[in-house]
């Protein structure tokens, strides 16, 4: 009884907080301005297919990059000593006590043309553009996420029994096959836990490539910012086409994440 009574908060707090908001966002995006049903506004947010489709390049490109920089990262942080890695993991956390969009200007003024960046490579004789692209883009979003990819890749790493490390060295394996055969196996829930953690805010951000894209790098956050207000029915449309592509991604990290707990 008292399991049941602790519950109530919860389920208090997902019926007004998420399952309200996505009901009302789906019967918008059923209906037209009188209150109808009509696959109108489901129609209207086809054309703007190619940029949810590059909206998930992006994010897909942006999470691989975070697990290429955080796995090995997660690595060497586990195998410091306790003290040394309560000190990285709080530098590296210290920017996130920060404002998103404070962080986000902060690149912009890293990057723009005469900023520090461009001012350092000129001086060595290398002359290029640092924003309003896709790369740019890709390195905020790299810098926003990161954190949420390393932590739960580190907190697993942390929690690896010692004993098998060794067991696995007294059995004759060297060290890439040890981390081959056991901390990389034991470390896969940290990384779908990161990849999950880092793909979904990536897919439907908005703030990022307004300032730091150019005008062919807008992303379907962007869109549905733009759109909602003006025509609130296609912009829970596509609101809602996206929340089902990353619902059936979230299905797909959890169904993996099953098999690896059987294997």
């Amino acid at each position: 009884m008292k399991s049941k009574l602790l519950s109530v908060p919860y389920l208090i707090w997902m019926l007004v907080f998420t399952m309200i908001p996505l009901v009302m966002i789906a019967v918008t995006a059923f209906s037209d301005n009188n209150g109808h049903f009509s696959l109108e506004a489901l129609a209207s947010a086809f054309p703007y297919t190619h940029v949810f489709l590059k909206s998930l390049w992006i994010a897909l490109l942006s999470t691989v990059l975070c697990l290429v920089i955080a796995y090995p990262m997660a690595y060497m942080v586990s195998q410091m000593r306790e003290s040394t890695q309560n000190v990285v993991v709080m530098l590296l956390m210290i920017p996130m006590w920060m404002n998103f969009l404070l962080r986000i200007y902060a690149w912009v003024l890293l990057l723009q043309s005469g900023g520090p960046l461009d001012t350092l490579l000129s001086a060595i004789g290398i002359h290029g553009s640092y924003t309003n692209n896709t790369a740019a883009v890709i390195v905020g979003m790299i810098y926003e996420y990161l954190p949420f990819m390393f932590l739960p890749i580190y907190t697993v790493m942390g929690k690896i029994d010692k004993g098998l490390v060794e067991a696995a060295q007294d059995l004759g394996s060297n060290k890439s096959e040890v981390f081959r055969k056991v901390i990389f196996p034991l470390s896969i829930p940290g990384i779908i836990s990161g990849i999950t953690m880092v793909f979904v805010p990536s897919a439907s951000t908005f703030v990022v490539a307004q300032y730091l894209g150019g005008t062919d790098d807008i992303m379907i956050g962007d869109i549905i910012d733009r759109i909602f207000f003006t025509n609130n029915h296609v912009g829970a449309a596509i609101s809602l086409i996206l929340m089902i592509f990353i619902l059936i991604f979230l299905v797909l990290m959890n169904r993996f994440g099953d098999e690896e707990a059987i294997v």
